[in-house]
């Protein structure tokens, strides 16, 4: 599997967590998240997808192209409380996705899905950005692995809100996403810290959150 591949299959499952009745019937409720509501995070789950057919298809910029862990330094979100502009700007963003409703928000990710899935696989590893990260990019890959990571972490996030269980996702999804956030987690922790979470329970620290 290719993580081109890897992402759409779970796009495909998170779309799946999104059409769950219980997701429509908690729409309008508190999500799990603090400041959160459900309706939003879907939006946000959602929007890990929706701007890649303009992002792939927009024209390569000039910004420098750097690799995943200094963009993750450079974007300095997991340091920000939840009241930030960075974090407020995300939740707005979620609501504004998830405006028209449920059902409207479902069919527009089914639509995009159907659109990556002829587009993405033959995709070249272009540069791609954000325009909120700053002025500079990461391949595409990397922008999808990042994706990737995104839709486990708040598939889990909205699961947990409606009170269903939590997809499961293809073991090389899970371990390229606990790759990604265990190099994060060194990012905010000693490393030594976090060989022990993951070896030694008599010894482990009490947080190695990546965020």
């Amino acid at each position: 599997m290719t993580i081109r591949e890897d992402f759409l299959t779970t796009a495909r499952i998170a779309l799946d967590l999104l059409r769950h009745d219980e997701v429509a019937r908690h729409w309008n409720t508190p999500s799990a998240l603090p400041e959160f509501g459900v309706s939003g995070l879907a939006g946000h789950v959602a929007y890990q997808a929706l701007p890649l057919p303009s992002m792939i298809s927009a024209p390569v910029g000039d910004e420098p192209v750097v690799p995943l862990m200094e963009h993750y330094a450079r974007a300095g979100w997991t340091e920000l409380d939840v009241e930030s502009d960075f974090h407020t700007r995300i939740r707005a963003g979620g609501e504004k996705l998830a405006a028209e409703g449920h059902a409207a928000l479902c069919d527009e990710l089914g639509r995009t899905l159907a659109e990556l899935e002829k587009s993405l696989p033959g995709s070249e590893n272009r540069p791609v950005r954000m325009p909120h990260w700053g002025p500079w990019a990461v391949s595409l890959d990397e922008y999808l692995l990042t994706r990737l990571m995104e839709l486990v972490v708040h598939s889990d996030d909205l699961a947990v809100s409606v009170g269903v269980d939590t997809p499961e996702f293809p073991r090389p999804v899970n371990e390229a996403v606990i790759d990604l956030l265990t190099r994060m987690a060194l990012n905010k922790h000693r490393a030594i810290d976090v060989v022990r979470a993951l070896s030694r329970k008599e010894r482990a620290p009490q947080d190695i959150t990546a965020f």
